[in-house]
């Protein structure tokens, strides 16, 4: 997506967090996706552990849009929500049964030390702290993603049509627009705001961006509690 102008808080915001872009960028998991030659089960483990994200996610920005000061926010990020669910249910369901296994499996399992932190980590926020803040821990999943799947549109298709499907998702100008809707919907927020509660937008920004290259990470190593 276009960044923001450079006066705009959420460019500020990612200015913030380029150091992190460039390792995510940098990730073998995602060199993997781009040339094919990541391994199936290493993508397949990625795929369980999004899908029991997902579920955390769209819970989180369900109750970040009951929070919201105008009913057309409420509108937008409830719909989000769906949308969320039924991605988790139709893409990553469809990648689950090409990579041997379905959707009735995940909920057996608990997500792995890592995914459980950083879904604890924004439900805490959209919870117990002010709208503007939970909408700050939630907007580097919408935000990183876009610009990946954007970024490795950059790069030669991939061979594997399951991680061209992933790249091409995420790269499209229907999930731009969402992204573009949220990052605006941020600087709006931050408008009025002083100078405390945008930097606890900030430090809210910046620690959930290293979740996701923790993500990404997790997956490649398919992290495991220890006992």
């Amino acid at each position: 997506m276009t960044a923001p102008p450079e006066d705009r808080f959420t460019a500020r915001l990612w200015a913030g967090i380029e150091p992190i872009y460039a390792e995510i960028l940098r990730h073998p998991f995602l060199d993997g996706l781009a040339d094919g030659t990541l391994d199936r089960q290493v993508f397949r483990f990625y795929v369980i552990e999004d899908a029991l994200y997902l579920h955390e996610f769209a819970r989180a920005v369900a109750i970040l849009g009951g929070k919201a000061p105008h009913p057309d926010i409420t509108a937008a990020l409830c719909g989000d929500a769906v949308a969320t669910i039924e991605a988790e249910r139709d893409q990553l369901g469809q990648f689950l049964t090409e990579l041997g296994g379905s959707r009735e499996d995940l909920f057996a399992r608990q997500p792995a030390p890592t995914n459980r932190a950083y879904t604890s980590y924004f439900l805490a926020q959209v919870h117990s702290q002010p709208f503007h803040e939970g909408l700050a821990a939630v907007l580097p999943c919408y935000w990183i993603y876009a610009e990946v799947g954007k970024e490795l549109l950059k790069r030669p298709s991939s061979p594997d049509p399951l991680f061209r499907r992933w790249i091409e998702s995420y790269g499209s100008e229907e999930y731009e627009a969402v992204v573009q809707r949220v990052v605006q919907l941020t600087d709006d927020v931050a408008e009025g705001l002083g100078p405390d509660a945008r930097r606890a937008m900030a430090h809210h920004f910046a620690m959930s961006s290293r979740y996701e290259w923790m993500f990404w990470d997790m997956a490649w190593r398919q992290e495991a509690w220890p006992m």
